[in-house]
């Protein structure tokens, strides 16, 4: 018996766990060099150590994760889920998880592909390395739906990376959720990019860790001591990160729809995955009375044809945390906006995420159910 039955089940949110090597091993040799080995600063808190490899885990200890069946989801997480880094394991896991298709982002590699400070070659390679990466791990299962990492700050060189991506059969696009090499993401530069996205109906996405997960450092200083993350160490979230981890999502989000990329694109889809949801309403109301008050003195916010709320209804869609309430969600603003996640194999997404969801949806009827566990999901990534 598998975890989720019943209904179809795509899963908007899951992740390889980058093993060291992860980017060395696919890069080009001119850039393979200044590839970081390593995974994460606390990956050894995360259940990492120098005998994994992309073979998977000990046979021994594979038997074990796959006598939970059906309670795999409640099993280990991080690198000791099954499936955590190995593609074949990925398989076995998805067979007990029961989910019909998973969206599978990189847990590290971005974090070199999106760093501003780095040399644009070096940015660029890391994003080329971690997309062959995702192309091979996804490639031997067809419910594996990988996503591509690219940096949009050189639009010549995005435009390059996509196509790249594209042969790769990638299905979605990672973008850092930050201004774009001094460019806001409605720059005459990227409606090429976004163009080429809307022609191969592939949906750009934001995901946490595409932009600082930190709150700026003025913020933390109370002339007390600074309390660890919740893995012990400083490179995760702490409370006050959370207060401001939707922030830049929602600014470009903005910036993107009053500078009129989505009008401009109206088959343009785009996906916001690991940021919460629970903004979303307010953000939507805000936007309507922007372009309503705006749109006065402003000519290209005059110029929107859709009410901001209706093109970010028609064209994007939020994964929700498994603690917000997705019901109060729905009845602030409507159905079609949200998408269910797991964020396997990810601590984060709780060890009973479909029980978490089903409690905050009690008493809503099938066609909203639908739109939330397949149909929102079928829309923006276009199964």
């Amino acid at each position: 018996m598998t975890y989720a039955t019943g209904r179809t089940f795509y899963d908007a949110d899951s992740h390889i766990m980058d093993l060291p090597n992860f980017l060395q091993r696919y890069a080009d040799p001119d850039v393979r060099d200044a590839m970081p080995n390593k995974a994460s600063a606390t990956a050894g808190q995360i259940g990492h150590d120098d005998t994994l490899t992309d073979a998977g885990h000990p046979e021994a200890y594979r038997a074990e994760l796959l006598a939970l069946g059906d309670e795999l989801i409640s099993g280990p997480k991080n690198y000791k889920a099954l499936g955590a880094f190995s593609a074949d394991e990925r398989t076995q896991a998805l067979d007990l998880l029961g989910f019909d298709k998973q969206l599978v982002f990189v847990s590290f590699a971005a974090g070199t592909a999106f760093n501003p400070k780095l040399d644009e070659k070096v940015r660029y390679g890391a994003s080329r390395a971690a997309n062959r990466g995702m192309a091979e791990f996804c490639g031997a299962d067809d419910r594996l739906m990988g996503v591509a990492v690219i940096p949009l700050d050189n639009p010549a060189l995005a435009i390059g990376e996509l196509e790249l991506a594209l042969k790769q059969n990638l299905q979605a696009v990672w973008i850092p959720h930050r201004h774009c090499g001094g460019r806001s993401p409605g720059h005459n530069d990227f409606d090429p990019f976004w163009a080429r996205l809307e022609e191969a109906a592939v949906p750009f996405v934001l995901h946490v860790g595409g932009a600082a997960l930190q709150i700026e450092e003025p913020w933390t200083n109370t002339g007390r001591p600074l309390p660890t993350d919740w893995l012990g160490g400083g490179e995760n979230v702490r409370g006050k990160d959370m207060v401001r981890l939707h922030q830049d999502a929602e600014k470009f989000i903005g910036c993107l729809l009053l500078d009129g990329v989505l009008e401009r694109f109206p088959k343009l889809r785009g996906g916001v995955i690991e940021l919460g949801a629970d903004w979303v309403p307010g953000m939507l109301k805000r936007l309507d009375h922007i372009a309503k008050t705006w749109g006065r003195t402003e000519p290209e916010i005059a110029a929107l044809k859709r009410k901001p709320s209706e093109q970010i209804t028609q064209q994007m869609a939020f994964t929700p945390f498994v603690f917000e309430d997705v019901g109060d969600l729905i009845r602030s603003s409507n159905p079609d906006l949200y998408l269910f996640s797991s964020d396997y194999p990810h601590a984060e997404g709780g060890r009973n995420p479909l029980g978490r969801f089903r409690s905050s949806l009690e008493g809503f009827d099938e066609p909203v159910l639908a739109k939330f566990y397949s149909e929102n999901f079928e829309r923006v990534f276009t199964i």
